[in-house]
């Protein structure tokens, strides 16, 4: 009988791990080193998943997966708990939280829903000794992305009425902030400007809330199409074997507008 693929995982990891002859780098990490590459698998699942490639997305799942695995396997080490201590947490809590599914509640709809597993959150925290309200901004995770984080911060003081009355006084707002950057790179100092700067992202934040957008996503997919872009000017630029610096800034501006032209 074969080994089931999920503790063929955990025993290459702790292969990985042992003391006596294992990976020198994997068993220098600790909880705190990887938690930057569990961030960018997070991030490589989602570019698979707008790709559309299937292989890809199992790929990386796959991935992320075994960030997972590696940091249970530290704690494991550490005594604290392990893999199946994982898996047995979150299923007890998707158990828990969804009683229209696993209890006998019935009949929710999608509000009903949310708000139902929201006062489940609390009463959790609650049975945990941590207080059921720690403010209308609690709860936001500082490691999420800054501009993401803006938007779920923004989103929280919304739900209690602290927010523009519609999209049209978001711009309005962000025309008032693109104004004081302006300002203070005319006379101010770099803390100024990057204050400011930093205000000016938020309202587009907002904006984006506002328009039904994701902001991170949006600007994720603007990277992409920069780049996309980017590349197919760099080609044509360089064809006849000039470098970009040696093209001119002229050049390349008429190949981006082609490249754009294109595109549409």
């Amino acid at each position: 009988m074969s080994t089931p693929p999920i503790a063929r995982l955990l025993g290459i990891m702790a292969r990985l791990r042992d003391p006596d002859g294992g990976c020198p780098w994997d068993l220098a990490q600790s909880h705190a080193s990887i938690v930057p590459y569990t961030i960018e698998e997070a991030y490589e699942v989602a570019e698979a998943v707008e790709s559309g490639d299937p292989e890809e997305l199992r790929d990386e799942l796959g991935d992320l997966l075994f960030q997972v695995v590696f940091q249970a396997r530290i704690a494991e080490e550490a005594g604290t708990f392990a893999f199946d201590d994982v898996a047995t947490a979150i299923a007890d809590k998707m158990v828990r939280r969804h009683p229209h599914i696993f209890g006998e509640v019935r009949g929710l709809d999608q509000a009903a829903v949310k708000a139902q597993w929201a006062a489940i959150k609390a009463e959790e925290r609650a049975a945990k000794g941590r207080p059921a309200q720690e403010g209308t901004l609690a709860g936001v995770p500082l490691a999420l992305p800054a501009l993401a984080r803006a938007e779920k911060i923004s989103r929280k003081a919304a739900a209690v009425g602290f927010d523009w009355p519609d999209a049209a006084e978001v711009i309005a707002k962000v025309r008032e902030e693109t104004d004081e950057v302006a300002q203070a790179l005319a006379g101010e100092g770099p803390e100024a400007v990057a204050e400011e700067i930093g205000d000016l992202l938020f309202s587009v934040a907002n904006l984006a809330r506002h328009a039904g957008v994701d902001p991170e996503e949006a600007l994720r997919r603007a990277n992409l199409k920069f780049q996309r872009r980017f590349s197919a000017m760099e080609e044509e630029v360089t064809k006849d074997g000039r470098t970009l610096p040696e093209a001119g800034l002229a050049a390349m501006e008429a190949a981006w507008v082609a490249v754009k032209r294109r595109e549409r």
